[in-house]
């Protein structure tokens, strides 16, 4: 293993309110939302009504281990 890191990501989340929460990451002029949406808002009981859905951390997830 080398004994340098090669790279190391610099992220900020911040928790807006509930499961609503906001993250800034590398070469993005603009923050990420993270929340729930349809079928994860109801398995947990999260009510979403009134708000706009975004992309779970799940979502990310999986897009970003497919690619």
């Amino acid at each position: 293993m080398a004994d340098q890191v090669a790279y190391r990501s610099r992220v900020r989340i911040e928790r807006i309110k509930g499961t609503l929460r906001r993250a800034f990451v590398p070469a993005e002029s603009e923050p990420v939302w993270f929340d729930v949406h349809s079928e994860i808002a109801e398995h947990y009981g999260v009510q979403i009504a009134g708000r706009p859905p975004h992309a779970a951390t799940i979502d990310y997830l999986v897009a970003a281990t497919a690619g």
